[in-house]
């Protein structure tokens, strides 16, 4: 991925962050979508992928302290948080670090498939299943392959829970940290319509944690639909709103209505391995 250079730093960053036990291979292709409409950071966390052996962050106050140094520099231009599932609340629990520290904040925070802190959605209510269960509980998902709590299940308890386990941690850490604490930056909420994890009942609350606008949006698919095109094209509308401030707004093509040499450091985090 290449970082444009100073001269031509028109376009917001897109800083996205993964879902729990995950790389950023969900967001290789955005590029693709967004076009010159915004330069997309895909920011991999701790302990995966080329930081594999990197102890993984299970608490808030720590994660938010590594991103904030990382995102700092990079405060020189407009800037979109996008965040999916755990990403979700990671990317919210940032923006509130931020603004507590008055530092620019970004120009919209869009969390996907997530409730708000002070819910916990099905997987961080199911942290203390058994391995098999967690493993069963990913294929009812659509998460992993069915031979992951089938054939593979020792591998994948080897390979994939414990990480998953850390993350889930982690989000209830997130969870505790931020539970009714309002923003002042815009907010947008998707849900995906076939969503079993995070409803759409339960994204809507998300309406509760800002005092500036609020947009909730519904997608096709179900936990995952981030893996899907139309998050990206969404999030290219938003983003030339940015750039266009004075057209009118543009609504969501959707199935809701509105509602109320740092970079490289940055880049850095992104698993290549997975772009």
């Amino acid at each position: 991925m290449r970082l444009r250079t100073s001269s031509e730093m028109a376009a917001p960053w897109l800083f996205c962050f993964h879902h729990a036990g995950a790389g950023v291979s969900s967001f290789a292709r955005w590029q693709r979508d967004l076009g010159d409409a915004a330069e997309v950071v895909p920011v991999l966390l701790p302990g995966r992928g080329p930081r594999a052996r990197e102890a993984r962050i299970t608490d808030a106050a720590e994660l938010m302290g590594e991103l904030r140094e990382l995102i700092k520099p990079l405060l020189d231009r407009p800037y979109l948080l996008y965040g999916h599932s755990l990403g979700g609340l990671v990317a919210h629990a940032l923006t509130l670090a931020l603004e507590e520290d008055g530092l620019h904040p970004p120009a919209r925070l869009v969390v996907g498939a997530v409730p708000p802190p002070h819910l916990r959605n099905l997987l961080l209510r199911s942290s203390r299943l058994s391995d098999q269960e967690l493993l069963e509980l990913l294929v009812d998902l659509d998460a992993v392959p069915a031979e992951a709590a089938g054939r593979d299940a020792a591998l994948w308890q080897r390979m994939v829970v414990p990480a998953l386990r850390d993350d889930l941690r982690l989000g209830e850490s997130l969870c505790l940290a931020a539970a009714g604490t309002r923003l002042r930056t815009p907010l947008f909420a998707l849900a995906g319509r076939d969503d079993p994890v995070s409803p759409l009942a339960d994204v809507a609350q998300w309406a509760d944690y800002t005092e500036a606008e609020f947009r909730l949006q519904t997608l096709p698919g179900g936990h995952f639909f981030v893996r899907e095109r139309s998050v990206p094209r969404l999030l290219r509308q938003v983003a030339e709103e940015l750039r266009a401030p004075r057209r009118a707004r543009r609504t969501f093509q959707g199935e809701s209505s509105d509602r109320q040499d740092a970079a490289t450091t940055l880049v850095a985090t992104v698993d290549r391995s997975e772009r």
